[in-house]
C-alpha cells in the first residue's frame, strides 16, 4: 500500500513542478523547451530526484538544471501549498540524458546486419 501512495505522490510532484515551469523567470527555463522526464522520491520522503531534459544540446540541460536549483525554494513552496505531505523532500535536480542513450542504442542497432537477410541467403 505504501508503494501505491508513493507512486501517486511522485506523479503529483512531477505534475506540480511541470506546471510551475512557466512561472520561473530564469531565461534558461523560460526561453527553452524544458520538461520533467521523471521524478523519484525516497521512501522516507527525504529526497526527491527530478530529472530534467531540454530540447537541444547537453549544455542547455545543465544550464536549466542550475536555474532550477536556484528556483528550488519557489518550487518547494508551490508543491507544499498544493500537496499535503508529512515531510517535504529536498529537491535534487539532475540532467536526464536518456534521449542520448536511446539515440546511441538506435545507432548501434542500425549498424547491425539484419538477421532476416542472413536467413534468406542461407536457405
Amino acid at each position: 500500500m505504501a508503494n501505491h501512495n508513493l507512486s501517486r505522490l511522485t506523479e503529483d510532484v512531477k505534475r506540480e513542478i511541470s506546471a510551475a515551469l512557466p512561472e520561473i523567470k530564469d531565461r534558461h527555463v523560460s526561453g527553452e523547451i524544458v520538461s520533467i522526464s521523471r521524478v523519484e522520491i525516497t521512501s522516507d520522503l527525504s529526497y526527491c530526484k527530478v530529472y530534467v531534459s531540454v530540447l537541444g544540446d547537453e549544455g542547455k540541460t545543465m544550464q536549466a538544471v542550475k536555474a532550477l536549483e536556484k528556483a528550488a525554494g519557489f518550487l518547494v513552496r508551490r508543491i507544499n501549498a498544493r500537496i499535503k505531505m508529512r515531510k517535504m523532500p529536498k529537491l535534487i535536480f539532475l540532467p536526464d540524458n536518456s534521449q542520448e542513450y536511446y539515440e546511441k542504442i538506435s545507432r548501434i542497432l542500425d549498424s547491425l546486419p539484419e538477421l532476416s537477410d542472413e536467413k534468406e541467403g542461407s536457405e
